[in-house]
């Protein structure tokens, strides 16, 4: 293992807040030539609209610019790490729709920036932005660099999302039951209370009451949410 990846897994492993991690990225991310970094992780839910958390060193009048003007909804390098994890290298053509965005962006000191985008199987999503005021980044610095910016971009995902997640992620004071589980898995599946009954050899009445004290312990609204509530926390592995 390269001393790059060594120094920076122990960093990892031993961090015990979002902080902590954000300091040994952004460590990494000096020692690769970038002056600043990013990382957003959009959460699974709320399912109608899901928490985005970001973690930046930009200056701080491009964070409150950026957030005052609502541009996490236009800008371009969020709106490909959304439709693709393919690592995405800022140029002028990316901007073109958003032109008024990137002359301010340049302003700060956001120059040059590579990204790439990351998802896991509980739906949550992130993106590492690396990105500096001064040499455009070259085909031969990528190539040469490429391999260990994408290492981080995993890292950084596995990292912030095991320390964040829990804190937004409903889990029950009280455990489901392994039949609550096993009646919130069928009903992932889209069966039915009846149908559930039959494959489980149960009645409906014992479907719905277990389905009832499921949504209660989850602090669900109704069924559909304990359901996604529970897939979220990993609770239906």
């Amino acid at each position: 293992m390269r001393a790059f990846d060594e120094h920076l897994l122990t960093a990892l492993d031993r961090a015990e807040s979002e902080d902590v991690v954000f300091e040994a990225l952004l460590a990494a991310a000096r020692e690769l030539g970038f002056e600043h970094c990013a990382y957003g992780l959009r959460l699974a839910v709320p399912v109608s609209n899901p928490k985005v958390i970001t973690l930046n060193n930009y200056p701080k009048a491009w964070q409150e610019r950026y957030q005052k003007a609502g541009y996490l909804a236009i800008d371009p390098s969020v709106r490909h790490g959304s439709l693709s994890q393919r690592p995405l290298l800022w140029t002028d053509d990316v901007f073109t729709s958003t032109q008024q965005f990137w002359a301010e962006a340049r302003e700060q000191g956001l120059r040059v920036g590579w990204a790439q985008s990351s998802l896991d199987g509980f739906g949550v999503g992130g993106m590492l932005t690396l990105s500096r005021s001064g040499e455009p980044l070259t085909a031969s610095e990528l190539e040469s660099k490429e391999s260990e910016m994408r290492w981080l971009v995993q890292a950084a995902h596995l990292s912030l999302s095991r320390l964040l997640k829990p804190k937004y992620v409903v889990h029950p004071d009280v455990a489901l039951t392994p039949r609550e589980i096993e009646v919130l898995k069928w009903s992932a599946d889209g069966k039915t209370a009846a149908e559930i009954a039959d494959i489980l050899s149960i009645s409906i009445p014992t479907v719905n009451f277990h389905i009832k004290n499921a949504v209660l312990k989850m602090k669900a609204a109704n069924k559909t949410a304990a359901v996604v509530q529970a897939l979220m926390a990993g609770l239906l592995n």
